[in-house]
């Protein structure tokens, strides 16, 4: 995987039951040093956490976190490093959070299986009530 021209940060913890928590917090102080102060940080910090769990439950000895910066979304990549021949079905749990504007899995790559969200750094837009 390749990312150019835009501020990165990849991180690899031990696949274990602090993972999640670990990553979580690193998401959030990153996105943090990257200037983004409107993003919803329980969404981050639950999308991190729900992407993690699901490849520490993949098995492996480790896993990694990449996160990415464009244009006003933060894309959260997360690789198991283990052979997986199914992923566990997290898309919907995901997808609930108002910040992810897109999210998937693929477990048809060389570095085991692969979970991604992509997030709105801004919070949503509130419709005002039309007249009547």
């Amino acid at each position: 995987m390749t990312i150019r021209n835009r501020p990165t940060r990849a991180l690899t913890f031990r696949a274990d039951q602090w993972a999640p928590a670990k990553a979580a917090a690193a998401a959030v102080k990153a996105v943090e040093e990257w200037g983004y102060t409107s993003i919803s940080t329980h969404d981050l910090t639950t999308c991190v956490r729900i992407l993690t769990q699901a490849a520490v439950t993949a098995g492996g000895r480790r896993l990694s976190l990449h996160l990415a910066d464009q244009d006003q979304r933060i894309l959260a990549l997360v690789l198991a490093h283990a052979p997986v021949d199914t992923e566990e079905d997290i898309l919907p749990t995901l997808g609930a959070l108002r910040s992810v504007a897109a999210c998937g899995t693929d477990t048809d790559s060389a570095d085991g299986l692969r979970l991604w969200a992509l997030l709105e750094t801004q919070p949503p837009k509130i419709a005002s009530p039309q007249p009547a």
